[in-house]
């Protein structure tokens, strides 16, 4: 079974490479599965129901969220009839949403996709150690459910190592998400999980984690806001993690980055075979 996860996407160059790029990625690397964590897709800040649609069109089959969750008000509303849109499981109780789900992957594979949100550097949330202890308790991988998802959007790589760790041999996949910028960690754990601690972002890294630079940059200098920070424009980096799973079991058999387009070295997966034609150039 092939699962694709692609990172943050961060505004409107991170859509139209996700539009543009993934439809051809999907066919030709034969996958099973995609997930997108899109708390950024509307301008760098939440998403929109309309965005939410564009991302499920091209190919995803669930979306996540995170800080920026409720960025756009009127994702407090559309994610009660959007079954695919998850937010972190940690929120508190009564929060809109859904932590956590089921989803039937192209394969007919069963797929929980779970998303939790980090506590360090960041709001104060419900544990997260003890949100995913609840989602899985009674789950048994390979049994119950034929695959494990799990977004952890924190700022602390110690915090999203700690979870991976945490759950190895209990879920599939653990990526790391919100900081932008994609690790080089990306490995199978002892236990079977496959984990990176950040997969990267969808959007132009000529910037400041997606944003224009002059604003953030100005802020650094200055301590004072001049205007409010918008998302970068230009060619666009696909960046996330592909993930190869045994199919009796649930675990990780192999796993590598993805990167196409825009200003960082690409990589492919070889266990997808062949890139397709034209989008090693962001075409």
């Amino acid at each position: 079974m092939r699962v694709l996860f692609l990172g943050d996407v961060v505004g409107r160059a991170g859509r139209t490479a996700v539009e543009d790029m993934l439809p051809a990625i999907v066919a030709e690397g034969r996958l099973d599965f995609v997930a997108i964590n899109g708390e950024n897709a509307a301008g760098g800040f939440g998403i929109t129901e309309a965005i939410c649609q564009d991302l499920l069109d091209a190919g995803a089959d669930a979306v996540t969220l995170g800080n920026h969750s409720w960025d756009q008000r009127e994702a407090l509303v559309f994610i009660e009839r959007q079954p695919r849109l998850i937010r972190p499981a940690n929120y508190p109780a009564g929060t809109p949403g859904r932590g956590a789900d089921i989803f039937t992957a192209a394969n007919g594979a069963r797929v929980l996709v779970c998303n939790l949100m980090g506590r360090i550097f960041m709001d104060p949330l419900d544990d997260p150690f003890a949100s995913i202890d609840r989602i899985l308790d009674g789950l048994t991988l390979g049994r119950d459910v034929d695959a494990i998802i799990i977004d952890v959007h924190a700022e602390a790589t110690s915090e999203k190592q700690g979870l991976a760790h945490y759950v190895d041999g209990r879920a599939s996949l653990v990526v790391g998400t919100h900081t932008h910028v994609p690790t080089a960690d990306h490995r199978v754990l002892p236990g079977g999980t496959g984990f990176m601690t950040d997969i990267g972002m969808c959007g132009a890294y000529d910037s400041v984690i997606g944003m224009d630079k002059e604003e953030p940059i100005s802020r650094f200098l200055r301590k004072i806001p001049q205007t409010r920070f918008s998302a970068a424009a230009g060619p666009a980096t696909l960046s996330g993690v592909a993930v190869e799973l045994d199919e009796a079991t649930g675990l990780a058999t192999a796993i590598e980055p993805l990167r196409i387009g825009g200003d960082l070295a690409p990589a492919w997966p070889s266990f997808l075979g062949e890139m397709p034609s034209g989008l090693d150039a962001g075409d």
